[in-house]
């Protein structure tokens, strides 16, 4: 590409950015996200936040204005507007907005996967590759180009027109995967399509651990049931997953405790029993090393900086503000 091409391209991206910080802003006036069509998220802030514990699920992640760093394991992730972020798992993470300010809130866009779409166009692209090849973590940070950002731009501009958007937006989400499965994350994209191996094991080993996060678990049951060794299975899920299976439970009980006390205004020892801890004292340690505070110094905190805001409050229970 020469200078002169270069040039324009960027000029071409500023200009897009631009205006996709302009429609994330008309659609969403105050601080918070909002669901504008299913799957399709818009965020807003006006303040950097502190570190922020959600679970989630797959999805593809993109910074109008602003930037944000995200936190897998001890893994730390950075991007901002020249570059997008994917999740292809459902992941335990931590997530902070680091630049934010009244006159230029972060905005961003998050579209969660269709893992059906993506078999779909994994097929009939012909670009299948061995799920061996696939056995990476399941999430990263690439630079943004001009082809992604123009299928998002003009996916975002459906959102104005109802009727068009039912029809030719799922042509344009196709269009965004395949441009995924092309590009430098293709190899984690095929993540979402299933067509066995070890990468496809994990997440159903994933699957599994997060519908029975409450039960004790046996690594042994779960690596017979995938038909894997014990030690092939926890090489294999930390490496998608940057964690053991076990920190991977805990993470979740400790989570879901925390929404439990907030939610359900239940004590700490109700919600450490219920999330599958026997000792009260045990769970309180653990609570405390995640998140920083003991259970009831937390949830006390957070009812604080949250005051009425019921919104405010569910933001902070769910992974839809990654």
């Amino acid at each position: 590409m020469t200078n002169a091409q270069d040039q324009h391209e960027r000029q071409r991206m500023h200009v897009d950015q631009l205006e996709l910080a302009e429609r994330i802003t008309q659609h969403v006036r105050h601080d918070g996200r909002s669901e504008i069509q299913p799957g399709l998220f818009f965020n807003r802030a006006s303040h950097p936040s502190k570190p922020l514990h959600v679970v989630s699920d797959p999805a593809l992640c993109v910074i109008a204005q602003g930037s944000k760093v995200v936190m897998l394991g001890e893994q730390s992730f950075r991007y901002d507007p020249a570059h997008y972020l994917i999740n292809t798992v459902d992941l335990p993470l931590v997530a902070e907005i680091a630049e934010a300010s009244p006159d230029l809130p972060y905005l961003s866009i998050r579209l969660v996967f269709d893992a059906s779409m993506v078999n779909s166009v994994t097929i009939e692209s012909g670009i299948l590759q061995p799920s061996s090849e696939a056995n990476e973590k399941a999430l990263d940070v690439s630079p943004l180009d001009s082809p992604l950002l123009d299928a998002i731009l003009r996916l975002v501009r459906l959102v104005d027109q109802p009727d068009d958007y039912r029809v030719l937006a799922p042509l344009v989400q196709r269009e965004i995967i395949y441009r995924l499965l092309t590009g430098v994350q293709g190899t984690r994209m095929r993540h979402l399509a299933t067509f066995g191996g070890q990468v496809d094991r994990i997440v159903q080993a994933v699957n599994l651990i997060r519908s029975n996060f409450n039960r004790p678990l046996r690594i042994e049951d779960v690596a017979r049931e995938l038909h894997m060794s014990v030690s092939g299975f926890h090489a294999h899920f930390k490496s998608v997953t940057a964690m053991t299976p076990l920190q991977f439970q805990k993470q979740l009980r400790l989570q879901e405790a925390r929404r439990l006390m907030l939610s359900e205004d239940v004590d700490a020892a109700q919600a450490g029993f219920r999330v599958g801890y026997d000792d009260a004292s045990y769970f309180n340690r653990d609570y405390k090393r995640y998140f920083g505070n003991p259970p009831k110094r937390d949830v006390d905190h957070l009812r604080e900086i949250s005051g009425s805001d019921a919104e405010l409050l569910a933001d902070r229970l769910d992974g839809a503000d990654l």
